[in-house]
C-alpha cells in the first residue's frame, strides 16, 4: 500500500498520519518484507446506552470498512474489550459468540485476539480462553517481532510474576536490535493511575523491553488517540469501536463521552499500522461516514 493509497483513506474518518523511526529491520528496503496489520479495539459488544444508539451497528461498519480497503491487511489483531462487562457467566459466553460470529466476516484469514478487562477481570479470562486461546503469546512477521501481553485478567491490574518471566525468556530469545512491537490493552505506563489507565507492574515490563532498541506498543482501554514515549519506547493507543472516554485527567472519572446527534460516530475508529522498511506509519480511521 502505497502512501497516497493511506492519504486517500484518511478521508474516511479524518484520521491524522504518524511517522516514528522503527530502525534495524534486518531486511529493510526489499518491497516483500513491507506489510501492514489493522488494529481494533474495544468493541464492547453488549453494551446499551445513550453514549452510543448504535451499538449493535459500530462493529459491523468496522468490519465493512476493513473489508473496502483497495488491499487487505496482513492480519488483524483485536486489543481487548471485545465484549461490555456481565456478572452471568452464560451472557459473556454469548456476547463473546455473537462478537466472533461478526468478526468471522471480516475478509482476513489471520486474526488475533486478546482480552480486556470486561472481558476477563470477572473470571480470570476463563471464558475468553475458552473461545479464543491464549491471552498473552508471542509470533512473528516479515522480520519483525510481535508480544501480545496481558495486564487485565489479574484485576489488581497486573501482569503478574509468571508472565514477567516468561517475558524475560522470550526477549532473550530475540536480537535487541531487530524491531519489536508489544500489544496490550491497558498502557503499560502510568497515564492516569486513578483512573486504572496504567499497569501496577508495567514498570517492571518496561524495564525488560529496555534493551531492545526498536520497540513500539500499542494500547486500547483509554478509548481514544494518545502517544507517550518513555525512553526510547513509543506507545500509541487507538479509538474505541463503542464510545469515547475524556481526554486522560479531565474529569473526576472517565465516563463515557455524550453521544453527538450533530456528529454522530465522532471519536470512534480503528487504527492501520504499516511496516515499510525501517519505518512505519500509522492511521486513524473513522466508524462512520467522514
Amino acid at each position: 500500500m502505497q502512501r497516497r493509497d493511506f492519504l486517500q483513506l484518511a478521508g474516511l474518518g479524518g484520521g491524522a498520519i504518524f511517522s516514528a523511526s522503527l530502525a534495524g529491520c534486518a531486511s529493510a528496503g526489499r518491497p516483500q518484507d513491507e506489510f501492514y496489520f489493522v488494529q481494533l479495539s474495544d468493541a464492547h459488544w453488549g453494551f446499551q446506552g445513550p453514549p452510543n444508539p448504535d451499538a449493535r451497528g459500530t462493529l459491523p461498519k468496522a468490519v465493512a470498512a476493513v473489508n473496502a480497503l483497495p488491499k487487505p491487511p496482513d492480519f488483524i489483531v483485536f486489543t481487548g474489550d471485545l465484549t461490555h462487562t456481565t456478572d452471568d457467566p452464560a451472557e459473556r459466553r454469548r456476547r463473546m459468540a455473537e462478537f466472533k460470529q461478526i468478526v468471522g466476516e471480516l475478509q482476513v484469514k489471520t486474526q488475533r485476539f486478546m482480552p480486556g478487562e470486561h472481558d476477563a477481570a470477572l473470571d480470570r479470562g476463563a471464558a475468553f480462553k475458552e473461545m479464543f486461546g491464549d491471552t498473552y503469546f508471542r509470533f512473528d512477521h516479515r522480520g519483525v517481532h510481535f508480544m501480545a501481553l496481558d495486564n487485565v485478567s489479574d484485576r489488581g491490574t497486573t501482569l503478574g510474576p509468571e508472565q514477567l518471566a516468561w517475558m524475560q525468556a522470550e526477549l532473550a530469545k530475540l536480537d535487541p536490535e531487530a524491531p519489536l512491537v508489544v500489544l496490550a490493552h491497558r498502557p503499560l505506563f502510568p497515564l492516569v493511575p486513578r483512573w486504572d489507565w496504567h499497569t501496577r507492574d508495567g514498570e517492571q515490563a518496561l524495564a525488560l523491553l529496555m534493551p531492545h532498541q526498536n520497540v513500539t506498543v500499542f494500547y486500547g482501554h483509554i478509548h481514544q488517540e494518545h502517544h507517550q514515549m518513555t525512553g526510547h519506547i513509543a506507545h500509541h493507543s487507538t479509538r474505541s469501536l463503542m464510545f469515547p472516554l475524556p481526554a486522560p485527567g479531565t474529569a473526576d472519572k472517565p465516563l463515557p463521552v455524550a453521544w453527538d446527534p450533530a456528529a454522530p460516530y465522532r471519536g470512534l475508529g480503528w487504527r492501520e499500522v504499516e511496516v515499510e522498511g525501517a519505518r512505519t506509519e500509522r492511521i486513524e480511521h473513522g466508524v462512520g461516514p467522514a
